[in-house]
């Protein structure tokens, strides 16, 4: 929790820097590794770059990123309390990816995430699922059990799904770090582009619902 709770500032503060810091609306990323941008500088992870072509096209809303390396579902699940606090209007939940390296139980990850969908929901935010894979090391078996889940728990919840966060990203040695894990800052903007349009489809249903409140 010490560690999140670092992180969670250290977001914070590097948002203060830009102009959405007086933004009224939050989006919050949660996520691990991946989102929290390890190996890259903070305004080179994903979040960033989501909320700098949020104030390029006109949206008033701050990204916090609250990643945190070698989290698991469970762990994004205990953090809820801490994310709702900033009383996200989105929250972009990209858990997973260390559930599958290190082989978890499926089951397991999609009731945290299931939870975490309906904490969020409970606190008024809208959920965009990213999807996560692992390496076909790990077993055919457990590798579409694991993909599943994600398409699965949309499909059940009825929210928004990115199916694979890492598409064209993973598995491209030019846009990952050395450990062919981590995407690089080129990986991370390929990362932000392939979230956009998601993101965007909710921005324009939240808007036609406040527009619709007379």
């Amino acid at each position: 929790m010490r560690r999140f709770l670092a992180t969670l500032v250290l977001a914070t503060l590097v948002s203060s820097a830009g102009p959405a810091f007086g933004a009224t609306r939050v989006i919050v990323a949660l996520g691990d590794s991946l989102t929290a941008g390890l190996g890259v500088s903070p305004d080179e992870a994903y979040p960033a770059l989501l909320e700098a072509r949020l104030a390029r096209e006109g949206y008033d809303y701050r990204v916090v990123n609250a990643g945190v390396s070698g989290d698991t579902s469970a762990g994004g699940l205990r953090r809820m309390e801490w994310v709702l606090k900033l009383s996200p209007e989105i929250v972009i939940v990209a858990l997973g990816a260390n559930d599958g390296l290190r082989g978890l139980p499926a089951v397991a990850m999609r009731d945290n995430l299931r939870a975490i969908v309906q904490r969020a929901r409970s606190a008024g935010a809208t959920v965009l699922l990213a999807g996560m894979r692992v390496p076909p090391n790990y077993g055919a078996d457990y590798a579409q059990e694991f993909e599943k889940v994600f398409h699965d728990l949309a499909r059940e919840t009825k929210v928004p799904l990115i199916p694979f966060l890492l598409e064209g990203v993973a598995g491209e040695v030019r846009l990952n770090l050395a450990d062919g894990i981590h995407p690089n800052a080129e990986g991370q903007r390929r990362v932000a582009q392939h979230v956009w349009p998601h993101l965007r489809r909710l921005l324009a249903k939240s808007a036609a619902s406040r527009d619709a409140v007379p």
